[in-house]
């Protein structure tokens, strides 16, 4: 297996350089040159653990690491810090199957992948006999800083610098970054919004000077977004589990096509079960769901990406994107892997704001569709789905369920739960016309109400000392890393 930059412009690359690099140098995202052929035997992997999948996943699309650094990487990435003993769980409503992502130890669908990724970074790190230290960058809009310093804290040869909107993060999500207590964890709030933190640290990534200047003093940057390879390859990895699950259930057949419906920002999700489509996943038509920043509606709908338009704090913050990284990924493939026309699209959205896909490249769009919640339909949507089936659902799987109600689809359906209830538990109290209470005493009434505990992942959360409390201009990402870092 080898990896190319999507803009065509950057040297080809193995597995481990792919995730130690985190972008190309001309600035784009590695993907496979080519898929790798995975015989995906059903009647097997439905008696399969998540484990072994996770196993076939790796081996496959990782190739230059050995058999047993893949075994020691699933071994930790997917043991006891899981409530799940495979990891994920489902939930029935008639056609629709809910695949709960949010088991792991920050409460989001993130901890599936970065769980693995630091262990496939320091193992990657070995491969490449770098010892420089690696620096992980990470943009967030709320759950990738928790779930990433959860597995890089305290990581040997890597110190992880997590940026955040000061404004529009959950209490829930802002107490995770603020109390966390790695030694090698730094957490910075930006007065600006995601994407302007995305934007920085791509940039930085980017910056062959820069580059060079850390590779003088032993340092390295990498990242923990999905913009890096080997945070987007482990998502693959549940979407195959949980239709070989389904078919292990009777819901469906072995090569029976299945809707996925995605609650969606920056695309990654999404991306991994087209991912996995591409190795044998049958899925009839991908429902991406947006929130009120509906930039993916609106480009799936017109074949115009159109990132000029107001910024919106969201009650479903995770994703308040409007610059979507992953979607150039789907649209080289879509354009026959053609790098050239990718280069255009991300120079044109740089320097106008937008870019238009020609009709070709759309035309390999049609297995997508999209759509978009307002924060009211999610309220209601959470309301609705606790009154009628007793399931409490956090906002941006309500984004999620609400977006496959109007876009009609029919046939056995998976959702992804990207997040536990009790991560957005203001949120969801007040989709229950509740007294807006905060911290832990919105944990303890969201527990009271629902009749479920409260994730032991957060349990004493409120009781932790808050420890990062910086606060700058994204303009100041660069010099608050040089005086922090190096």
């Amino acid at each position: 297996m080898k990896y190319v930059s999507t803009r065509g412009q950057a040297p080809t690359v193995t597995a481990s350089q792919a995730i130690l690099n985190g972008i190309a140098p001309d600035g784009g995202l590695y993907v496979p040159e080519k898929w790798p052929e995975i015989t995906l035997d059903w009647s097997a992997l439905k008696t399969q653990t998540y484990a072994d999948l996770a196993t076939l996943i790796f081996d496959a699309f990782f190739d230059d690491f050995s058999v047993s650094e893949i075994d020691c990487i699933i071994e930790k990435a997917y043991g006891k810090q899981w409530q799940r003993d495979n990891v994920v769980s489902f939930h029935k409503e008639n056609n629709l199957t809910y695949l709960e992502l949010f088991h792991g130890p920050t409460l989001a669908f993130k901890d599936v992948a970065l769980q693995a990724l630091p262990h496939l970074m320091t193992a990657a790190a070995k491969k490449q006999a770098t010892s420089d230290k690696i620096i992980i960058l990470t943009a967030t809009s709320g759950d990738t800083g928790t779930a990433a310093m959860s597995g890089f804290g305290d990581v040997p040869q890597t110190e992880i610098v997590v940026f955040y909107p000061e404004e529009g993060v959950s209490a829930i999500q802002k107490q995770q970054m603020q109390t966390e207590s790695a030694d090698n964890a730094h957490v910075v709030a930006i007065t600006g919004n995601f994407d302007d933190a995305q934007k920085a640290v791509k940039t930085l990534l980017a910056d062959d000077n820069l580059a060079q200047d850390l590779k003088a003093k032993g340092l390295k940057f990498s990242s923990a977004n999905s913009i890096n390879i080997g945070r987007l390859v482990p998502q693959i990895v549940y979407y195959i589990y949980a239709y070989a699950q389904m078919i292990k259930a009777g819901e469906i057949q072995a090569g029976d096509d299945i809707n996925v419906v995605v609650p969606t920002g920056n695309f990654g999700n999404v991306l991994a079960a087209y991912y996995a489509s591409q190795i044998g996943l049958p899925v009839k038509q991908f429902v991406v769901a947006s929130n009120e920043n509906n930039v993916l509606t609106d480009f799936f709908e017109t074949g115009i990406y159109n990132r000029k338009r107001d910024f919106k704090v969201t009650n479903a913050p995770a994703m308040d994107i409007l610059v979507s990284s992953n979607l150039e990924r789907l649209l080289y493939f879509a354009s026959g892997q053609n790098g050239d026309e990718i280069q255009t699209y991300m120079t044109e959205l740089l320097e106008k704001g937008e870019y238009v896909v020609n009709a070709d490249t759309r035309a390999n769009l049609s297995k997508f569709v999209a759509k978009f919640a307002t924060q009211t339909q999610v309220s209601d949507t959470i309301k609705k789905i606790a009154d009628t089936t007793n399931y409490t659902i956090d906002p941006h799987t309500a984004v999620g369920r609400y977006v496959y109600e109007q876009t009609g689809v029919t046939g056995p359906t998976l959702i992804a739960a990207t997040a536990s209830p009790y991560k957005f538990a203001e949120t969801v109290l007040q989709a229950f016309n509740m007294a807006t209470d905060s911290g832990q005493a919105a944990l303890n009434r969201l527990s009271e109400v629902t009749g479920t505990d409260i994730p032991v992942q957060i349990a004493t959360l409120f009781n932790q000392p808050i420890r990062h409390k910086k606060l700058i201009d994204s303009k100041e990402i660069l010099a608050t890393l040089q005086h922090e870092i190096f």
